[in-house]
């Protein structure tokens, strides 16, 4: 079973940064694609940066530029994000694929699993 935690939310001033990261623990085989989405209040929850197991990155274009997601080697994936805005104001989620071990030696299955979120308010 794989279960992420999260952590680096909270309250900041329009301007400035929170880092959020996510770890992952389990039997876990591989790794692929790690995201962060956020959900704004009334609003649908968005896909807002990637990182695929080659480091490959993208990132919607609100928070282009001003975002920076990264991942190590192992199970953690970190989302620095300066130059605050309100309406960046939401709660984050990570996301996490890959395979783990299967019950049979040798085989493996796929996981996708979500953290618990963590809120970010951006407000003077």
């Amino acid at each position: 079973q794989v279960q992420l935690v999260e952590s680096g939310g909270g309250l900041v001033q329009p301007g400035g940064s929170l880092r959020l990261s996510c770890e992952a623990s389990g039997t876990i085989a591989v790794i692929s694609d790690m995201n962060w989405y956020r959900q704004a209040p009334g609003k649908e929850r968005e896909l807002i940066a990637d990182i695929s197991s080659r480091h490959t990155t993208t990132y919607a274009d609100s928070v282009k530029g001003r975002f920076t997601i990264s991942r190590d080697n192992g199970k953690t994936v970190w989302l620095q994000m300066n130059s605050l805005k309100p309406e960046d104001t939401a709660v984050y989620y990570c996301n996490v694929q890959g395979l783990v071990e299967g019950v049979v030696l040798g085989t493996y299955r796929d996981f996708d699993v979500w953290g618990q979120g963590t809120l970010v308010t951006v407000s003077s």
